[in-house]
């Protein structure tokens, strides 16, 4: 069914060895899995029910915000679940992990707390569930990558398709512009502008989107200057097409290739350039769920809470494998000279 998607032998050539390389299907289906539980976290751990019975009536508290007032309490004006005392007949369903990425676990003697029956991965300095934000965490690393990846294909494909196909001085002035902005330290320039600014995620993709198109313009340049010399843009050319037309039909589907390719690891190094960020304190700003983060809370207490260390460490390592297997088994499905 899914090679009915694909309207091309090319692309369905690429398509089939794709799914011949199992390392990369399994990485593939596996990140797709993680982001599933990761968007639909507040299903796996929260610290409110998924279904509750509870004088006579159903509630959904995951899924809809009931004041206290709603279920006849009135002496107080937060709800909390897990104090709420069930009569006969009355029962909560409840996710797989009862705590939400910002509520501190006041029962456990010390922060931060080891691995344990209530905390399967422990708790953070201040009490704080680090499964739940693990997978709360994975949700605004993606988003971030994705948006910067998708804005960054666009930028260098605008830049670098202007420039290849202009050729002459066009092209002269746009690459002596890059260089220069090739020789600014990114880094250094998003840790001084956030910390002028308050960060938020937006902020920092739009920053980070500003100079990450440099690389990958080079190659959208080379490809758009080899093409547009070639035969079938010359014939298109020699019948009247237009610009437009020369671009959006023949010469850009056809440079894509270097696009495709570094796709993976754009993602990938995207989602480390923000645990970088939030390890040094210039990320998303407490008390959002970070991974580097919480590296950062292990770099403080390495020798009394190893978890800090080890389960965002693991997460980190594995994603970033995922994403680079994946990325190969597409470097290899679109190179013509591997069959």
């Amino acid at each position: 069914m899914i090679e009915k998607l694909f309207r091309n032998d090319v692309s369905l050539r690429r398509y089939r060895k794709f799914k011949k390389q199992k390392r990369s299907v399994i990485s593939f289906w596996l990140l797709m899995i993680c982001v599933f539980f990761s968007f639909t976290a507040e299903i796996w751990s929260n610290s409110k029910p998924l279904y509750l019975s509870f004088g006579g009536r159903s509630y959904f508290p995951v899924f809809v915000f009931y004041h206290p007032s709603e279920l006849g309490i009135n002496d107080r004006m937060t709800m909390d679940y897990r104090g709420l005392e069930l009569k006969s007949g009355e029962f909560a369903f409840w996710p797989i992990n009862r705590w939400d990425p910002f509520e501190s676990n006041k029962l456990v003697a010390k922060y931060p707390s080891p691995p344990a029956h209530e905390n399967i991965f422990g708790t953070d300095d201040r009490g704080r569930d680090i499964f739940a934000r693990l997978l709360y965490g994975f949700r605004y690393s993606f988003i971030y990558a994705v948006i910067v990846w998708m804005l960054t294909v666009t930028f260098a494909i605008s830049i670098g398709g202007v420039m290849g196909y202009s050729g002459g001085w066009v092209d002269l002035i746009g690459q002596r512009a890059i260089e220069v902005l090739s020789t600014i330290p990114i880094l250094f320039l998003l840790i001084i502008l956030v910390s002028i600014f308050d960060p938020t995620l937006w902020m920092l993709i739009v920053l980070t989107s500003s100079f990450s198109w440099i690389g990958l313009s080079y190659y959208v340049r080379g490809e758009f200057l080899k093409n547009r010399k070639m035969d079938f843009v010359e014939a298109a050319r020699s019948i009247g097409g237009k610009p437009a037309r020369l671009i959006f039909k023949h010469i850009l589907p056809n440079s894509l290739i270097p696009v495709i390719t570094f796709s993976p690891f754009i993602i990938s190094s995207q989602i480390l350039g923000l645990a970088a960020l939030d390890y040094l304190g210039f990320g998303l700003r407490p008390p959002t769920p970070s991974w580097g983060e919480l590296l950062n809370q292990a770099q403080k207490t390495f020798t009394i809470a190893w978890w800090l260390a080890v389960f965002p460490g693991a997460a980190l390592i594995i994603t970033l494998n995922l994403f680079t297997f994946v990325g190969d088994g597409v470097r290899n499905a679109v190179d013509p000279k591997k069959g």
